[in-house]
């Protein structure tokens, strides 16, 4: 088949929709499909090196949803978009978040074949959608098959634009993160060390980990919190630092991919204090295929993912006082630590990209097929007596 992906975020920057994007394309060329990425990009075509990469669009940063949202209001690229549909006749359309501005939005309206979307978001409420839902509705129409990563994101979703969601969640590359490796020697020096994962945004929750921290801190000393991702902590975060004095608080910065899974195996317990505006846990899947125990808040995406005292441990979120009971009680009983870890891992398995791109073929199966048994009845005229 020839597909296309529709991304409306920049594809210079990663991030789970063009990873999530990314790994699918992998996926589906090895299978001997054709499939070409269109998206807006800060890169070239040749900077970036991914094969098919058809770039619109400038990309601009807005601030959204306690992230930020590098999208393209380029108006004037439509013609683009409409150029690209008719001269590449793609079997399926796959478009995703297609209601973010403007790239995602005139994939869907100029789309001439077989169009899925794939929505990944979810939020506790929204002020846009009720205000253009009337318009957004109609735009849906043209879609033939939704697909949403979690239960959370359907329900989300369909409070504004009921219809059929198909759950298929997002992957991990499990062949990575399961591999054998060390962990960092420097962090195993007889400390118990906390792990945090996740870029430096307040919907991250890390002021909370780190007041947790704070608290546990004179009754374990030694006790170790490393954070590894971008950016620098906000105030928040520097403000209980400084306040109460933390030791022993290792900031890494960005790492490479490769040595993701080191620091997992570094961790005798991996925490995500998320506060919400989460649709799935990809982070704790990674820690779970290396076999950390995962400490989470039970927030709707994480809970999806979760299952309390079975593959991992869920707190209540912006409760630093929840959270240092749920690390004190893991730090206290290995055993748990020992068996979160192991049945964390087995439930890992089963979101491989391989498994997760043949539920998506065979979606797309389902739904050409749907479309072309409606059209045949459409073409059929009516028999009269």
């Amino acid at each position: 088949m020839n597909i296309a992906f529709v991304s409306p975020y920049d594809f210079a920057f990663p991030g789970g929709v063009n990873n999530h994007i990314s790994h699918l394309a992998g996926e589906f060329t090895r299978r001997g499909h054709t499939v070409t990425i269109v998206a807006p990009s800060s890169k070239s075509a040749a900077q970036l090196g991914t094969p098919n990469f058809y770039p619109i669009g400038r990309p601009v940063p807005i601030r959204t949803a306690g992230s930020v949202a590098r999208i393209t209001f380029s108006a004037w690229r439509y013609a683009k978009v409409q150029a690209l549909f008719r001269d590449h006749r793609f079997d399926i359309v796959h478009i995703h978040e297609p209601l973010v501005p403007l790239l995602a939005m005139y994939a869907l309206i100029c789309s001439n074949t077989t169009t899925v979307a794939t929505f990944h978001q979810y939020r506790e409420r929204s002020s846009f959608y009720p205000i253009a839902q009337a318009p957004l509705r109609r735009l849906l129409t043209r879609l033939d098959g939704r697909i949403a990563v979690s239960k959370p994101a359907a329900g989300f979703m369909g409070q504004w634009f009921p219809g059929d969601y198909h759950i298929i969640p997002n992957g991990i590359d499990l062949e990575h993160f399961q591999r054998r490796v060390e962990p960092f020697p420097q962090f195993m020096d007889g400390k118990t060390n906390l792990l945090f994962v996740g870029r430096s945004e307040k919907r991250k929750g890390l002021k909370y980990l780190v007041a947790a921290y704070s608290r546990l801190k004179w009754r374990y000393p030694d006790l170790r919190l490393i954070v590894v991702g971008p950016g620098n902590p906000d105030r928040d975060t520097m403000r209980v630092i400084g306040e109460r004095s933390v030791q022993d608080v290792v900031f890494t910065g960005s790492v490479p991919y490769d040595d993701l899974p080191r620091y997992y195996r570094s961790a005798h317990i991996f925490c995500a204090p998320s506060t919400g505006k989460e649709s799935f846990g990809i982070v704790l899947l990674e820690a779970m295929a290396s076999g950390a125990p995962v400490l989470a808040s039970s927030i709707a995406g994480y809970a999806a993912v979760v299952r309390h005292g079975v593959n991992g441990w869920l707190v209540k979120p912006k409760d630093e006082a929840s959270l240092a009971d749920g690390i004190q009680h893991l730090l206290e009983r290995p055993e748990l630590r020992r068996s979160l870890g192991e049945t964390g891992k087995t439930f890992a398995t089963g979101f491989t990209w391989p498994h997760v791109a043949d539920q998506v073929m065979a979606y797309y199966a389902s739904v050409r097929a749907a479309k072309t048994a409606d059209q045949r009845a459409v073409a059929v005229p009516a028999t009269t007596a």
